[in-house]
């Protein structure tokens, strides 16, 4: 790898005031505005590589998710709402780009990327929203079990930690947890202290925003924003990201677009994910 494809050097870090919190982002590179809202427990961090393979055709932003990481919470122990999330998005847009954006959104990222694209209109030319984690787009009793999926990873969290709930939270998601068909020379993702906060934020109040999500599933067809479906080619198709996924794509008429990877390819295979994003935000497939 040359030494522009490993730093990490962000061009730009600044903060943002919002309604009770203050949010860190990151901006490096040059041309279209594209924001990637993470997955999971991923801080402006997370894709560090992804990110290092698209700077020199976007204008990346990522952002520490409020309660995540560097961006701080005025009531940590209240966490927030989905539409809380989605007009997050909406202010780093505003203050940072000058025409409607493109968004990559992953997993949970994915769902605040669609609550976006319904409550501001013209905010997002095209979102790729790639698995998002949203039981609402899935028939009520598929809705259902899911949301039980999560409260009942919530109670095991509870009940033995992370050792305990991460194997499980893989199997839910369709993670490969052993990362055997990873690209090589990832940049290290520790489980530090803080990423230990990130999965314990995310886990106790993330999975509640999604079990009490508000979305607007029908206004999805007319936001005005393009919207691309995404699965990664290697995730069961048995899982529930995947199902919801799918009904995204039946729901706006869009075909499903496969990504290298699974659940995570944004992570583990950034060479080839961002080419593969590349022809997507160009049209070209």
């Amino acid at each position: 790898m040359t030494e522009a494809m490993t730093t990490t050097t962000p061009e730009t870090v600044g903060t943002l005031d919002a309604p009770g919190a203050v949010l860190h982002y990151q901006v490096r590179g040059t041309g279209p505005t594209l924001l990637i809202s993470q997955s999971g427990e991923g801080d402006a961090d997370r894709s560090t590589d992804l990110v290092d393979r698209l700077a020199d055709s976007y204008r990346v932003i990522t952002y520490d998710r409020r309660g995540l990481s560097r961006s701080r919470l005025d009531a940590p122990e209240r966490g927030a709402t989905l539409v809380e999330h989605a007009d997050d998005v909406q202010r780093l847009l505003a203050a940072l780009a000058d025409a409607p954006a493109l968004v990559l959104g992953c997993s949970l990222g994915a769902v605040i990327g669609l609550h976006a694209a319904v409550r501001h209109p013209g905010l997002i030319h095209t979102l790729v929203a790639h698995e998002p984690v949203a039981p609402r787009l899935l028939p009520d009793q598929e809705r259902a079990r899911h949301e039980r999926e999560l409260i009942a990873l919530q109670d095991l969290y509870g009940r033995g930690g992370l050792g305990a709930v991460l194997p499980e939270i893989a199997r839910t998601l369709g993670i490969d947890p052993t990362g055997a068909d990873a690209e090589p020379n990832l940049t290290p993702q520790p489980m530090n202290a803080r990423r230990i906060a990130n999965f314990d934020h995310f886990i106790r109040h993330d999975f509640t925003a999604v079990v009490h999500d508000t979305l607007d599933t029908a206004a999805l067809t007319d936001t005005g924003t393009r919207i691309v479906p995404a699965a990664g080619r290697t995730t069961p198709r048995a899982v529930f990201d995947h199902a919801c996924a799918t009904s995204l794509a039946e729901l706006v008429g869009h075909e499903l677009v496969e990504f290298p990877g699974g659940h995570n390819g944004n992570t583990s295979h950034p060479e080839a994910y961002a080419a593969r994003l590349r022809q997507v935000l160009e049209g070209t497939c």
